[in-house]
This record gives C-alpha cells, sequence and structure tokens, in this order.
C-alpha cells in the first residue's frame, strides 16, 4: 500500500504526564571536561534518550530525531552532584513530537537542587516503512505544563524558519575534501 493510500487514523489527544520520563544518574570522573564539569556531549547525549522515550510513551510507534531544538547550559554540573533528567511531550504537529527537558543538579552532600539546564527537541513518529505516522495531540494539566506548552506554537513557528534556513545553507555548501 502506498503513502496516499495509508490510513491516517488520527489518535486521540494525550496527558502530558503520560509522556513523562525521569533518569538521575552521577556524574563520575571520566564524565567531565578540563573544567571538572560534566561534558555538554554527555549531557545531550542523555537528553535524547529521555526525550526520545517520551516521544515514543506518547505516540507509541517509532520516532527519528528531527531537531535538537535547543540546549540552554545554565549552570556548571560537578562531580559533587547528581543528574536528574524530566521530560514530557510539550507541542504535537500533526507527525512531529516536540519535548521539553529538564535537567536538575543535586549537591549529593549539601541535598541543594537547581535547573541546570533546560532543552526542547522535536521527533517525527515513523511508520516502520518510514513514512511520517499521526500523533496524539497534547493535554497540558500542571501549572509547569501549561507554562511549557503555551509558547509552543512560536517555537514550533521558528523551527520552520530556521529548518527553510539550514536547507537554503545546505544547498550552497560544498562537499568537496578539501585535504585532497
Amino acid at each position: 500500500m502506498d503513502q496516499e493510500n495509508k490510513p491516517q487514523v488520527v489518535p486521540v489527544s494525550k496527558y502530558c504526564h503520560e509522556s513523562r520520563v525521569f533518569k538521575t544518574g552521577r556524574v563520575f570522573p571520566n564524565d567531565v571536561n578540563n573544567h571538572k564539569t560534566l561534558f555538554g556531549g554527555k549531557l545531550m547525549s542523555t537528553i535524547d534518550e529521555v526525550a526520545s522515550i517520551s516521544a515514543m510513551r506518547h505516540c507509541r510507534t517509532n520516532v527519528v530525531t528531527a531537531s535538537a531544538d535547543s540546549v540552554d547550559f545554565l549552570l556548571p554540573i560537578r562531580p559533587t552532584d547528581s543528574v536528574c533528567f524530566e521530560s514530557f511531550v510539550s507541542w504535537t504537529g500533526r507527525t512531529s513530537i516536540e519535548v521539553f527537558v529538564k535537567i536538575i543538579s543535586e549537591n549529593l552532600y549539601t541535598g541543594e537542587r537547581a535547573v541546570a539546564a533546560t532543552s526542547f527537541l522535536t521527533f517525527v513518529a515513523v511508520h516502520e516503512d518510514g513514512t511520517p505516522s499521526p500523533v496524539p495531540a497534547i493535554i497540558a494539566e500542571t501549572e509547569e505544563e501549561k507554562l511549557i506548552c503555551q509558547s509552543a506554537n512560536e517555537r514550533s513557528e521558528l523551527r520552520k524558519i530556521r529548518r527553510a534556513s539550514s536547507k537554503k545553507l545546505a544547498s550552497q555548501l560544498s562537499t568537496t575534501k578539501y585535504w585532497e
């Protein structure tokens, strides 16, 4: 069956909490950079991991990362800290899913907790054959969910502009190997 003839059943709405994921970890010596703070790349890898689980919990099908819209590093995360990742779906389009990730550091000696980073990622739900799959709408319940979700349409519009700009730039870039 080709894509045009596939049934496009739009699933019912789901609540943010149905996609919520928590993951807590330690910061070990091999996780830090020369500043003795958590490597940004290590943090970003875990952000993508937990966000993809939220996206799949929401649509219950395969997803692909379409973009890491933002990762804002707000405070350093140190080896004396644990790192808690909390993610949930904050917006959906027809086949797109935006996921918000909040990263909280906790000093394991003092118990002091702080939001160390925030991130938004976008995924596309896909059928087994790789074609886009419709996703449920999202319903925010808590004040924090409402706060995050209320600006989602604006972020979606900015993503479209940024993606068009990236495509234009990519079409003008060379693929020549300069070292040959």
